[in-house]
This record gives structure tokens, C-alpha cells and sequence, in this order.
């Protein structure tokens, strides 16, 4: 783009507004990015306080699939900007990554710090300025974007405007989702937002809550449906959490909004074939508690047993007195009975937003024009795993793209 003279507004620090920036400084923009909280990435310093997973080097045909429905809406601007990509940009910041054992990708830095700090200081140079503690209203009357700052109302006249405002989780950290009231008066579609990667609630007995909250359940199988996946997840206090729950949020959550609960069903030895259980279970115990037979022969971990003896209890049955082979059916399809979600605020991310239908090619708003919008605004989820990062870095970059589109078109007429 030749005329610096335009002016892209980014509404939202996160990483979709802050790669649209760097995508328009780049293209010869004057870029200003206005964000309601004091700095930027909150939310993007939270996700990778525990290691920041950045994206998964599974194959593309694979990796896009995560997207489920959304697939194919989001494949082009993340065949545009894919995973080996994103590294590349990572690294190119001085954050070098690496895989690891899952297939995910981190900075070997693994923490998210470090490269927010290079990346801020790129932009710094690029010329992009930030507005902080500007909270955006929506528009004025003259079609100004309207905010809402320490020293009263602003309006802000924009020639092309990017809006990255995230969902509704965590929203202390800023993705509050109150940006749904000015674009629905602009009659535009919006999925309800809803918890994605949350927790679940579980009524556990007092004794199993007391005795295990916090414990793992590591290497196990989780179906609901037709859905199964296998890793590990965490007891808590009020239900369920973990990699493996968030995995199968989207299946639960529906379930549990369509029928008031589901059933989760838990392979406690998923390599374990029903028969070899059985013939496991079927030796003597000798002297042995019941717990430390269950321990040694199927290898089972005390918080398994418990999870075990739940399910009895629920059904009314002794756990000692089972047959060896419904012993061993059971513990490879333990009945979990999930009973609502977890709140919002407290999920990772959010399923629901802008419909796509909203959206042109550009990933502009059809029924505002100059305005784009990215990141978790729209309407999809995925699981954790990188995914919910590559598609908001991808994104940030279309929705860019965009509105340079937009701005050279402004500046050649």
C-alpha cells in the first residue's frame, strides 16, 4: 500500500489484533491498537503460564480437522498461515520452538512472556501505537468508533478497523464478550456464546471429594457417543477437568445443555482386553484387602479404585461381590454422570460469536464495510493443543490482509 495516510484502528491487545497490526504496519499503515485493559496480551501471558503452547506439529489434514464444522471456514487463512509458519515467526522474534512429547509446539523459552515482550517491541518500531484502558462502545452516530476511556467518552475515525475482542472467558482478563451488543444492533448473526475447554460438575460422594480432589487419572480413555480420546484427567472439588475433558467439551456441553446431564464413560486400562482383565481379577487375593488386590492385579491407581467403588455405590452394588468379568467390564466403562458445566468465566475458551456468514473473503463484516473481524470473536472452537492459537494467529492475519485490501482499494480511488 503506497498512502501511509490510512489509519487502521485494532480493537483487542490479544494475539489476533496484535498479528492484524503487525500484518497492516508492515503493508505502510498507520496502525493505533485500543484495548480496554491496562496492557496488552493479558489473556495471552494466562494461556501460557503453565508453558505456552503455540500450535501441534500433527499433519495439516489432521490438524485442521480439530476445527469440526468450522474447518471450512478457518482452512484457507490457516493454510495461509500454518503451523511451520507460525515457528518461523516465533523464531524470528528470538523465541526458538520445539515439540514435544504430545506433538505440541513451544517456545523453548515455555513461557509466553518473553515473546510478547519481543513481539511489542517489533511492533514498537513498526510504528504501531497503543491506546490501553479504551473500552470500545460500538460506533457514533457519524459512524466514529465510540470509546469509553479514564477521561470520558472518544471518538476515533478510522479508515479500515480490525476488531479481535476474544470471547467471553476469563473476562477479568478483557474477553468479556459485551462487544455482542453493538454488532447485533447492526443486525449481525451471533452464535450464543458458551464454555469451551471447561470443567464439569460431578456429584461426588464426600468421602471420593474429600479423599481425592486434585488427583490425576492418567492414562485413561473417555467416550461419550462416538467420541473417545485418551489422556489424562484431574478430580476436582465440584466435577472433572483436564486436557482429556477439555478434548470432549463440545460433546459434553451439548449433551448436558440438551438433556440436563451426561453420561461419561471412563476406560480405566484401556490396553487391557476384557478377557485378560478377567483373567486377572479371577486369581485368588489370598490375604489381600480388596483395594490392594484391585491395585496389583489390574495395576489400577488408588483414585481409579475410588472412582470404581462410585460406581458401585451408585448402582447399589457391592464392588467385592462382581463377578471377575463384570468387574472387569466395568472398569474399562465406568459411568461418570455429568451434571452441568463449568461457568464461563471459568472456561478456557468459548464456542459461539460472529457467525461466518457475517464475513466476506477479507474477513470483512458484509454488513459494515471496513470493519474485519478475527480471533474467538467468531464463531468456533477447537480443543487445547495449540489449536486455539494458531486459529486466532491465522485469523489475525486474514482479517490484516483484509483490510490492507480494503485500504489500498480506499487509497487508489
Amino acid at each position: 500500500m503506497s498512502s501511509t495516510a490510512k489509519h487502521a484502528a485494532i480493537i483487542g491487545a490479544g494475539p489476533a489484533g496484535l498479528m492484524a497490526a503487525e500484518v497492516l504496519a508492515q503493508g505502510g499503515a498507520s496502525v493505533t491498537v485500543y484495548d480496554a485493559m491496562p496492557s496488552a496480551g493479558r489473556k495471552f501471558l494466562m494461556a501460557g503460564r503453565g508453558g505456552l503452547n503455540l500450535t501441534h506439529s500433527e499433519p495439516l489434514p489432521d490438524f485442521l480437522a480439530r476445527y469440526r464444522e468450522a474447518m471450512p471456514h478457518l482452512k484457507a487463512a490457516i493454510e495461509a498461515f500454518p503451523p511451520d509458519t507460525l515457528r518461523d515467526w516465533s523464531e524470528a522474534l528470538g523465541q526458538p520452538t520445539f515439540v514435544g512429547s504430545s506433538g505440541r509446539v513451544f517456545p523453548k523459552a515455555f513461557k509466553a512472556s518473553p515473546l510478547l515482550r519481543a513481539w511489542l517491541r517489533r511492533l514498537d518500531a513498526a510504528g504501531v501505537k497503543f491506546a490501553f484502558r479504551h473500552r470500545w462502545l460500538g460506533w457514533d452516530e457519524g459512524g466514529g468508533l465510540l470509546f469509553a476511556t479514564p477521561d470520558g467518552p472518544r471518538v476515533i475515525n478510522a479508515d479500515a478497523t480490525v476488531l479481535a475482542l476474544g470471547g467471553a472467558s476469563w473476562p477479568r482478563l478483557g474477553s468479556d464478550g459485551v462487544w455482542t451488543a453493538p454488532l447485533a444492533a447492526k443486525g449481525i448473526a451471533i452464535a450464543p456464546m458458551r464454555p469451551s475447554n471447561s470443567g464439569f460438575t460431578v456429584d461426588w460422594s464426600d468421602i471420593f471429594r474429600d479423599r481425592f480432589e486434585g488427583q490425576p487419572l492418567k492414562g485413561i480413555a473417555l467416550t461419550i457417543g462416538t467420541h473417545t480420546e485418551r489422556g489424562e484427567a484431574i478430580v476436582t472439588r465440584t466435577g472433572i477437568e483436564g486436557g482429556l475433558i477439555y478434548a470432549l467439551s463440545a460433546e459434553l456441553r451439548d449433551a448436558v445443555l440438551a438433556k440436563g446431564m451426561a453420561t461419561l464413560s471412563v476406560a480405566l486400562r484401556p490396553d487391557f482386553a476384557v478377557a485378560d482383565l478377567t483373567a486377572r481379577l479371577s486369581a485368588s487375593r489370598g490375604k489381600q484387602s480388596f483395594s490392594n488386590f484391585l491395585r496389583k492385579a489390574a495395576q489400577l491407581s488408588p483414585v481409579g479404585i475410588g472412582l470404581l467403588q462410585e460406581a458401585a455405590v451408585i448402582s447399589g452394588r457391592s464392588l467385592a461381590s462382581l463377578p471377575a468379568a463384570d468387574l472387569a467390564e466395568l472398569i474399562n466403562a465406568v459411568p461418570i454422570r455429568i451434571t452441568g458445566v463449568a461457568p464461563i468465566a471459568r472456561a478456557i475458551s468459548t464456542a459461539g460469536g460472529i457467525a461466518f456468514d457475517e464475513l466476506d473473503g477479507n474477513y470483512m463484516l458484509r454488513r459494515v464495510p471496513g470493519v474485519f473481524a478475527a480471533g474467538e470473536m467468531l464463531d468456533w472452537e477447537a480443543p487445547t493443543g495449540g489449536y486455539l492459537l494458531q486459529a486466532s494467529f491465522a485469523t489475525g492475519v486474514a482479517a490484516g490482509k483484509g483490510a490492507l485490501r480494503w485500504l489500498s482499494q480506499r487509497a487508489a480511488s
